[in-house]
């Protein structure tokens, strides 16, 4: 294969901000030109003759940037990171099939794509690869809504793969609605069941898997689930595949439809809830890729956060999440809108920018941004925004984290905090209402001295409610309103301290 190189120095940007009408898709958050002055967009220019339509990111050792595509292509990008953004892109290899991820170690790098993980290396040191070698092909594969998704390697290695259901709603290929792990010798080692339609994988700071899954069947709303190991995550169009785990039985029960998860999570003690849940269209709408943020700093006040693409509304979005009672739970919290097209995934930079890259199809989904496929980079510019940073369960309420002190006499008032809570339907069908709300009662607030935090108590909390937060009565010191004033916490279990 010859080499390619195509610099884009001179080129001028390919990428504009025009959105779909608000109707199609529904309002977001309206709060781009403000989240501009924090955190701008940056574009990273694609040439004309490299259809690349992203949908794997990944780091180099050597700082460039590398990107698979849907057409199966893997180009190496030096100068994504400048500033303004100097792009050479180079094509690595080929002819694999729509590239969702990308993990690179130990001199090679491995795909993820719908029919397996492929090591691809370039042995003779000419820049393009001329060795691809199958890890594992394990599973089935047949027909256009059978994704799969990888993770980076775990500390032993293994690449994490979440496999899409034959369709929503069925699993007609082996292992199809269950999560793997590929080990670096190939060996692939069933993990869990009952997903549908995945959309990233990947660590949280603790080091355990999760993976992003999409509202449809047995799904409310979008979610962030542990890959709990032996674990039933939700679906059960997998259970067919059990007898093929050796060691690792079938859920006891089968979920009953029109249930709530509240209940059926006592009766099929296999079944671990999703740890976080993004109410459907207020926090996207089909969420994608996401990373870990280990920048120090870098990328502001989120060190250790996870940071999500939503393909359909074109958002970024941040997500904490925490043990309680042995179960994961946490928040979720709107971040940057107004991004050019659908995003598949996002990665941080060396510098601890954040990529932002996807593209539209020209299938049934719909999708906010406009072109058909951007790089683009969320740069931090030093100013602090005034956020809700991360929300943390106690027994009897919250603290609420914030980025700047807040504005005491607004923190002291209980009537700064508006509080609603309410559940989805556990059921076969095709997402579901928000359901059974609750309005707690705020019944004291205690501002910690450095003005930080707030400790906000509840006259009660419900167990496998989201908690949707309304903090938009209050202020900072310096007078300026939340960038953003919704949060949404997730309640699975309740501390006993």
């Amino acid at each position: 294969m010859a080499r390619f190189f195509i610099s884009l120095a001179l080129a001028a940007p390919l990428i504009s901000t025009t959105l779909l009408a608000e109707e199609d898709l529904g309002e977001m958050w309206g709060t781009a030109a403000e989240e501009a002055k924090y955190f701008p967009l940056v574009n990273i220019s694609i040439p004309p003759s490299v259809p690349i339509r992203p949908g794997g990111l990944e780091i180099l050792p050597d700082g460039r940037l590398a990107v698979g595509t849907r057409r199966g292509d893997i180009y190496f990008i030096k100068g994504a990171f400048d500033s303004p953004p100097q792009p050479e892109y180079h094509l690595f290899a080929s002819g694999q099939d729509e590239i969702f991820s990308l993990a690179w170690r130990d001199g090679a790098m491995t795909t993820t794509t719908w029919g397996e993980v492929t090591r691809i290396s370039d042995t003779d040191g000419d820049g393009v690869a001329d060795n691809y070698h199958t890890l594992t092909s394990n599973w089935g594969y047949a027909e256009g809504h059978e994704f799969a998704f990888g993770s980076e390697p775990d500390p032993q290695g293994n690449i994490w793969v979440a496999l899409g259901l034959s369709g929503s709603y069925e699993s007609h290929n082996l292992f199809r609605g269950w999560a793997v792990k590929v080990t670096p010798h190939g060996k692939m080692i069933p993990v869990c069941s009952g997903l549908r339609s995945p959309g990233g994988v990947g660590a949280n700071a603790q080091g355990a898997m999760f993976v992003i899954e999409s509202q449809g069947p047995w799904n409310g709303c979008c979610s962030l689930k542990h890959l709990k190991e032996g674990a039933f995550l939700g679906h059960p169009a997998s259970y067919n595949w059990y007898p093929y785990v050796p060691g690792m039985k079938a859920p006891s029960a089968q979920p009953k439809s029109d249930s709530r998860m509240s209940l059926e999570k006592k009766r099929v003690k296999e079944l671990v809830p999703p740890a976080v849940k993004f109410p459907y269209i207020k926090m996207g709408r089909s969420i994608s890729g996401f990373r870990l943020n280990t920048t120090g700093g870098k990328f502001g006040p989120f060190e250790n956060q996870i940071f999500l693409g939503d393909y359909t509304t074109s958002v970024i979005l941040r997500a904490t999440t925490e043990m309680v009672n042995g179960v994961w739970q946490g928040a979720c919290y709107p971040f940057r809108e107004g991004l050019s097209t659908g995003i598949m995934n996002v990665e941080f930079s060396p510098k601890g920018q954040l990529i932002a890259a996807g593209f539209t199809t020209n299938r049934q989904w719909p999708v906010r941004g406009s072109e058909p496929f951007a790089l683009q980079r969320i740069d931090w510019n030093g100013v602090m925004p005034f956020e809700v940073k991360e929300i943390n369960i106690r027994k009897d309420g919250f603290v609420v984290h914030f980025t700047l002190p807040v504005e005491k006499d607004s923190a002291s008032n209980p009537g700064s905090y508006g509080v609603t809570t309410y559940t989805h339907i556990y059921h076969a069908g095709y997402g579901s209402p928000e359901v059974d709300h609750n309005t707690p009662r705020v019944t004291s607030v205690v501002p910690s001295g450095d003005g930080l935090s707030v400790y906000v108590k509840l006259d009660r909390i419900t167990e496998d409610h989201i908690h949707d937060f309304d903090f938009s009565k209050l202020t900072a010191e310096d007078g300026r309103p939340l960038l953003h004033s919704k949060a949404y916490y997730t309640v699975n279990e309740i501390p006993a301290q």
